[in-house]
């Protein structure tokens, strides 16, 4: 199993300072970068705090130049905000300003709050089919000349300039939970992402039965890579981790008011919700969140992603929880690429 990670940028407070935040950012995807972590992904959220990215190309160009090895690119674009012509010149533009690294990440989007605004009250229903009809045209515009008849994207003939630097085009990856997305991205020639969310364990045992079950439909296709995203912190105590746990905690109070549209926004701060008339509360009690989640030290770490790698999983996302003290989310990330990472590199060379 290969290693990945997702920064956010997320602010629970105006206290937090945003133009630290952003040196912080960097800081993380600098040490990811050196500790041999192979893609370092950032999402697109708009109008809100919980998770700044209005546009991760530009975020990702600044920390271009400081990056040295590790591939980058948007995990994920929400297809509905997203004009193919723009997307496939974009896309193009920084494959070719960072020598062809881009991976490139798309998905339906998430929160009815972001819907409401950019999409004008779009269903998510809806934002699954237009992540099936952006894909294939993003795609044909790389390649040479492309039109669309069909709303909202209809326009003549056009073509992505540049074009990518890498041919016939950057590598895709799809954000897929609904099954008709695991076959979309097959069909499409594309990887898969995935998310348990804060399941148990055997939510990805179900995505990856998901994904054998749209291969297993289209053996005409190659098999794609399959990650998996996981918040995570690793601590060196056995007793630190309540630290992880409690900031998961008061962040997941905020995702569920944005998740599920359970609260108001204030200045781009979204509300606290009770997460005790949630639907899957089960899931935040401590010792849930704790088992459920890739937190402990290195060697709980560990025990727990062997499960993803004999599952199958090809690469592990980790996402470092957000709202954690910038020295202890720095120490978890230095703990992961020189104690955990190395465990399952010696695993695939006993292999």
């Amino acid at each position: 199993m290969k290693f990945a990670i997702s920064i956010a940028l997320a602010r629970h407070t105006p206290a937090t300072d945003t133009s630290e935040l952003m040196k912080h950012g960097l800081e993380l995807a600098k040490l990811a970068d050196e500790g041999g972590i192979e893609m370092i992904f950032v999402p697109e959220h708009h109008g809100i705090e919980l998770s700044t990215g209005p546009n991760p190309f530009v975020q990702l160009a600044a920390w271009a130049p400081h990056i040295k090895r590790a591939r980058l690119g948007p995990a994920v674009l929400a297809a509905p905000y997203w004009h193919p012509l723009r997307l496939a010149g974009e896309a193009g533009m920084f494959d070719q300003l960072t020598d062809g690294r881009l991976e490139l990440g798309i998905g339906r989007g998430a929160f009815q709050y972001e819907f409401d605004r950019m999409g004008g009250g779009l269903d998510p229903e809806r934002g699954r089919e237009m992540l099936g009809e952006l894909v294939p045209l993003v795609k044909q515009l790389w390649l040479g000349e492309a039109s669309s008849d069909k709303l909202p994207w209809s326009f003549p003939s056009a073509t992505a300039c540049p074009k990518p630097l890498q041919q016939p085009h950057p590598p895709i990856w799809i954000a897929a939970r609904h099954p008709a997305v695991f076959d979309l991205a097959i069909e499409n020639d594309c990887d898969i992402m995935g998310t348990p969310l804060m399941w148990p364990f055997a939510e990805v045992l179900t995505l990856v039965e998901r994904l054998e079950a749209a291969v297993a439909k289209r053996p005409d296709k190659p098999r794609p890579r399959f990650m998996v995203l996981r918040d995570a912190c690793v601590v060196d105590d056995p007793d630190g981790w309540p630290v992880a746990v409690d900031t998961l905690y008061e962040h997941a109070r905020r995702f569920e008011t944005l998740f599920k549209n359970m609260g108001g926004v204030h200045d781009g701060f979204a509300e606290s919700v009770d997460l005790s008339v949630v639907t899957n509360k089960a899931d935040y009690t401590p010792d849930a969140i704790r088992e459920n989640l890739i937190i402990g030290t290195p060697e709980e770490a560990i025990a727990k992603l062997r499960k993803y790698e004999d599952a199958g999983v090809d690469y592990f996302l980790y996402q470092g929880i957000s709202g954690l003290p910038p020295e202890v989310a720095l120490r978890s990330l230095e703990l992961f690429v020189t104690e955990v990472m190395p465990a399952f590199e010696r695993s695939a060379s006993r292999a």
